[in-house]
């Protein structure tokens, strides 16, 4: 099994996969997160059809979050949709209106709304 930087949790579904990702995203831990995510995605047997990174709880988040999204979005394989979840007034929100980021991915304002709209 795949190991996430603490405190990143899996909830493991049905077609579906929601990956809580830290409090903090920046330079310090967003490449090992990037690796974690891809190779958890490469080493399931069965994969997800839908894979939600959750940043509800991510207090903060710099461009590096936001090049976390994208290249998820861009090593995943075709078959995987990526969705985000993330508060409306948080500040991963914001950085990934910012860049530019939610006009590739989707952004839904909970983690049970990504998992339902996939």
């Amino acid at each position: 099994m795949t190991h996430f930087p603490i405190p990143c949790r899996v909830r493991d579904l049905p077609g579906r996969v929601l990956l809580v990702l830290p409090p903090e995203i920046d330079l310090c831990n967003a490449p090992a997160l990037c690796a974690g995510v891809l190779s958890y995605a490469a080493a399931r047997a069965e994969s997800p059809g839908v894979l939600v990174l959750d940043l509800t709880r991510t207090r903060f988040m710099d461009s590096q979050g936001a090049r976390l999204v994208e290249d998820v979005r861009r090593g995943l394989p075709p078959h995987i949709r990526l969705r985000v979840a993330a508060a409306p007034d948080g500040v991963p929100y914001r950085v990934l209106s910012l860049t530019g980021v939610r006009r590739d991915v989707p952004v839904h304002e909970d983690p049970d709304r990504a998992l339902r709209n996939g």
